[in-house]
């Protein structure tokens, strides 16, 4: 098939794939077609995912042992039938995302060498008010999923004393997401302290096994709650999305009784397709739910005035924020003399 054009009829639309032979997963030997034909079997789940949402696209032209970049602003030749938003990231600037509202959008992005999908937290009619608290469970050296699942069992427990209800996936490779609808009526700030508060309970609870710690030196073998996931343009892939990794993983949605019975290599672009088939969207209710932040906000603001814990460190690139502490590595700021 060197060369050629492959034509699908979805929906209203035709979407041309080039160049379909083209190696994408060498391990397995998955090509862009294939590639193609996996989202096409998700179709519903990954458009509810990304649900109108500014997404940035992982783009691997030449397959995932070429080069990549994260396209932010809307790829030339945009279809006009393939909406866009307008973003802020925090140095002030704005790009056009595009916003996918139906399964031919997708494959029109897999077709330019779109891999995986990083829609943000937030609809195009608004992009400063997040309508989903994100919370990544990420696995340090010396800890695995399994660590995760046990870290999101009691993160369950965390969200329902605080009046909410998470949705978990696995990231696609070792760790967990879990995802609650929210109320959009909170700014990034809000929406990232949120994060924070309920991060720094489950510290709490599991003190052995789950930090918050920003710097890796003081993470040891636990479980981090990555509180900056939750920080203006700082995105996670939404659920189905294929994994620039060798087997090509996905990003599984899971129910909660699932979640201690799978390893995340179970889900890839080959046994998803028949999951779906069986089970469909498992998460498809999360658009019928919507949930306020106010409990969390309140544990934070507790946080802050009983036991002096503030703000933590935004990511280096962004501008240094209003009660934010210093961005120090901690084994610097010991053995930096101060000045004078």
């Amino acid at each position: 098939m060197a060369g050629e054009v492959v034509e699908l009829r979805v929906g209203d639309r035709t979407v041309r794939v080039s160049h379909p032979d083209k190696l994408y997963f060498p391990e397995p030997g998955y090509t862009k077609l294939d590639l193609v034909q996996y989202y096409l079997a998700v179709g519903e789940g990954i458009t509810r995912a990304l649900g109108n949402r500014p997404t940035t696209l992982e783009r691997h032209p030449d397959g995932i042992g070429g080069e990549s970049f994260f396209q932010k602003h809307a790829p030339k030749h945009l279809p006009d039938w393939i909406p866009t938003a307008r973003v802020t990231f925090p140095s002030g600037r704005s790009a056009d995302e595009i916003c996918p509202t139906e399964i031919a959008a997708v494959l029109w992005a897999v077709n330019l060498g779109a891999v995986t999908f990083h829609p943000w937290p937030v609809r195009r009619d608004d992009t400063d008010h997040p309508d989903e608290l994100r919370i990544d469970l990420d696995p340090q050296p010396g800890t695995d999923y399994a660590d995760a699942v046990r870290a999101a069992h009691e993160l369950r427990a965390v969200l329902d004393e605080h009046g909410l209800r998470g949705w978990p996936k696995t990231s696609g490779g070792r760790g967990l997401h879990v995802f609650v609808p929210i109320v959009p009526g909170w700014t990034f700030t809000e929406v990232r302290r949120a994060v924070i508060a309920c991060g720094r309970e489950l510290e709490r609870r599991m003190p052995e096994r789950v930090t918050v710690a920003w710097w890796k030196e003081e993470r040891g073998k636990r479980i981090f709650v990555d509180y900056n996931q939750a920080a203006r343009d700082r995105t996670i892939a939404c659920a189905y999305s294929v994994r620039s990794r060798p087997r090509a993983p996905v990003s599984a949605p899971l129910r909660w009784e699932e979640v201690d019975d799978v390893v995340p290599r179970d889900f890839d672009i080959k046994t998803m397709p028949v999951r779906y088939a069986e089970v469909g969207d498992v998460h498809a209710d999360m658009e019928g739910e919507r949930f306020g932040l106010e409990s969390l906000l309140d544990l934070a603001r507790r946080d802050e005035r009983d036991r002096g814990l503030g703000d933590l460190p935004y990511p280096p690139e962004y501008p240094k924020m209003p009660g934010e502490p210093k961005r120090v590595q901690p084994s610097r700021a010991k053995r930096t003399p101060p000045r004078g």
